[in-house]
């Protein structure tokens, strides 16, 4: 069985979306007449458009589905929340419940929902009305014995941010030069040469470090396929790729290894550093330096993960049930996909997409955002998160371990103490 959707929560996209909540606040949608059933669907854009433009994008794409439905006899109901949404569902699970409607974003799906039955298998609409391409990643990706419990509109995808201008200046390699682990390593080694700049922050990022260096071999990809077993822990591939890492980090300083995305943006943004590992969403922000440009990872590999997003209660009445699964159609349109990539910045599950010619038509903030995707689209190896591959417990120890390799006197001796501690959580 796939579990990477079905574990408790794996990685936090509040990085990606800023969308998580459980406090349930005023609810969304166009004026309705007075229907006799609602549809209720919780979401986490809860942001004002001032705070994040992002969420009043998505708000109005929320309320142009209600409009379209004001004269039916079901209200469909959008209801932002501002906590952790993984609350909401777990709340409802623990009554033996499911909410109408909820976008997950990126979290995954409660294990104990699907084992009493309460979240509707969509795949049989899916394959009826064929929108496997519009669905996209999400059909290999949350596939579990035969079941789709959860699609999520846009995708987790990421390569790399580097600084074009200091890597001539250290003449360094550069993303497409790096074939291997060794030549990404001498390069970070000749950028840490220069004065006033350090290669990478590690810490919390160290960990797609690791996830893209799995990919370097058919057994290591294979890993971030299965659960985690203690097999796979004692693997030649998994210890192999998280030796090099260690050392990477190691090698790195322990300077900046103990931080967060969100510090070592600040530092790759004020060009304090030469590599900021990050997603694409990052394209508004990268776009107003010439020099940022995007990469991928060594031996051409990217990371995309579906994730969990829009996820249906089994209990709906008929109607309620029709309706729900329009809206699945409808955020997996083309319409709205386009507006996925345009206004959200983000990159959209349906594969129909032509991620060129709408970059193409956009401004710079869209276009680098096309020339990153377009990068992950055309590497050679694209690999799944490792929350959603083995969990958030397993990718809370690997982020825990790898900051610490930093000041580990001997590799070696903390990969075997690590891979303790991963069999550990296993057994």
């Amino acid at each position: 069985m796939k579990m990477k959707v079905l574990a408790a929560l794996g990685i936090s996209t509040a990085l990606i979306l800023g969308a998580c909540g459980n406090g349930e606040e005023s609810s969304g949608g166009g004026e309705q007449a007075s229907s006799s059933q609602v549809l209720e669907f919780h979401h986490g854009y809860h942001q004002s458009a001032e705070e994040w433009p992002v969420a009043q994008v998505m708000r109005d794409l929320y309320d142009d589905f209600a409009e379209q439905h004001a004269d039916g006899n079901i209200e469909f109901k959008a209801t932002p929340v501002s906590g952790e949404l993984s609350d909401v569902m777990n709340n409802r699970v623990a009554s033996g419940e499911f909410p109408d409607i909820i976008d997950l974003a990126g979290g995954a799906v409660s294990l104990a929902a699907i084992e009493q039955d309460l979240v509707l298998d969509l795949k049989p609409y899916i394959d009826e009305n064929n929108l496997e391409s519009k669905v996209g990643l999400n059909y290999s990706q949350n596939e579990v014995d035969g079941s789709i419990y959860t699609v999520h509109e846009q995708l987790f995808t990421m390569g790399l941010w580097y600084n074009d201008a200091i890597f001539d200046e250290a003449n360094a390699s550069k993303p497409e030069e790096w074939n291997d682990w060794e030549t990404f390593q001498q390069a970070m080694s000749d950028v840490r040469e220069l004065d006033g700049v350090y290669a990478f922050g590690a810490g919390e990022p160290a960990i797609r470090l690791l996830n893209t260096a799995l990919a370097e071999t058919d057994e290591g990809r294979q890993l971030l396929s299965e659960p985690l077993t203690n097999e796979r822990i004692e693997s030649q591939a998994f210890t192999n790729a998280l030796k090099t890492v260690m050392e990477l980090v190691k090698e790195n300083g322990s300077e900046y290894a103990g931080g967060n995305a969100d510090e070592y943006s600040g530092d790759f943004l004020q060009e304090k550093s030469s590599v900021f590992f990050n997603g694409v969403w990052a394209s508004g922000s990268m776009a107003e330096n010439p020099s940022f440009r995007p990469g991928l990872y060594p031996g051409n590999v990217a990371i995309t993960s579906s994730g969990g997003g829009i996820t249906i209660s089994n209990n709906l009445s008929e109607e309620q049930k029709a309706l729900a699964l329009e809206f699945l159609e409808y955020m997996t349109s083309d319409e709205v996909q386009e507006v996925i990539f345009k206004e959200v910045g983000a990159n959209p599950s349906n594969e129909d997409i032509d991620i060129k010619a709408l970059a193409s038509e956009g401004d710079e903030t869209a276009q680098l955002l096309g020339e990153a995707l377009i990068q992950v689209q055309e590497a050679d190896h694209q690999v799944q998160t490792i929350s959603d591959a083995w969990g958030g417990d397993i990718h809370d120890a690997l982020i825990n371990a790898l900051t610490e390799s930093a000041g580990a006197a001997d590799i070696d001796a903390k990969v075997e103490e690590t891979k303790s501690v991963l069999l550990g959580l296993i057994n």
